[in-house]
């Protein structure tokens, strides 16, 4: 299991347990499921309204969640969250973006803080 932080300046933090491997467990929905308000639209990665940043609590693993989707590098890219340059990097470094959609990125087995 791993526990989610989500964390807002409007609201206290709060962490959840989230069952980790679901192909289908989205941080957006964990969210809406714990009834924390991260905003929304669209649910299908194509508007940006649920952007959110993500790192890693555990310092050993790095790794925050599964891989971007090409949803999200468009989303981020139009969004100038990440650069062209940038998303590149990530793909030689293997390293993840920070900045992510709350209803693409899936839940794996890391204790991560969500900001939102």
């Amino acid at each position: 299991m791993a526990l989610v932080t989500f964390s807002n300046p409007e609201y206290r933090d709060k962490t959840v347990y989230a069952v980790a491997g679901s192909h289908t467990e989205t941080l957006l929905k964990l969210a809406r499921e714990n009834k924390i308000p991260i905003n929304y639209e669209c649910e299908d990665g194509e508007c940006g309204t649920c952007l959110i940043k993500v790192s890693s609590i555990d310092k050993k693993h790095q790794r925050m969640g599964s891989p971007l989707t090409e949803k999200e590098k468009a989303v981020l890219q139009s969004s100038g969250k990440i650069s062209k340059a940038e998303m590149e990097q990530m793909i030689v470094d293997d390293l993840p973006s920070p900045w992510r959609l709350a209803c693409q990125m899936i839940v794996r087995d890391e204790d991560i803080l969500v900001e939102y």
